[in-house]
């Protein structure tokens, strides 16, 4: 699979890699929630496959979840893809997440057809410092963006 890198954030979460992992990085079959694929406890759904890779089904849309090593992926639409890595940092765990272009025809699009979302990189920084503050409430511990 090609894939562009299109934008990355990081931040900092002052909890041991092994919790931030724990919370981020589980997935298993059945609903998403609180335990599983917590990251996206949002989107709501069910979790289908496993062990390494899934299909997320939810209402209106379906997406392919793969946890490898200390990544978790979440693949969905024509071209997007969003990594998360977790990895240690002196202060705790630095999660950062990466957005892919994966399009596998009119991938030169994908960029141009971004520039009509004004400001996609602040909106996907936005994103991740509220995902990061809720995983500070979750580990109940501080976070930083970087």
């Amino acid at each position: 699979m090609g894939k562009t890198l299109m934008h990355e954030v990081a931040g900092v979460v002052a909890a041991p890699v092994e919790r931030v992992e724990r919370l981020v990085l589980a997935v298993r079959p059945g609903p998403v929630g609180r335990d599983n694929a917590w990251l996206l406890s949002s989107t709501g759904g069910t979790v289908e496959g496993g062990p390494g890779r899934f299909t997320l089904r939810a209402t209106g849309h379906t997406m392919t979840v793969e946890v490898t090593g200390r990544t978790f992926a979440a693949q969905g639409g024509w071209w997007y893809r969003g990594e998360y890595a977790v990895e240690p940092h002196p202060e705790g765990a630095l999660l950062t997440h990466r957005v892919f272009n994966v399009a596998s025809r009119g991938r030169w699009a994908v960029p141009a057809a971004n520039r009509f979302f004004i400001g996609f990189g602040g909106k996907t920084r936005d994103g991740f410092a509220e995902g990061l503050q809720r995983i500070g409430r979750e580990l109940g511990c501080p976070v930083r963006l970087l």
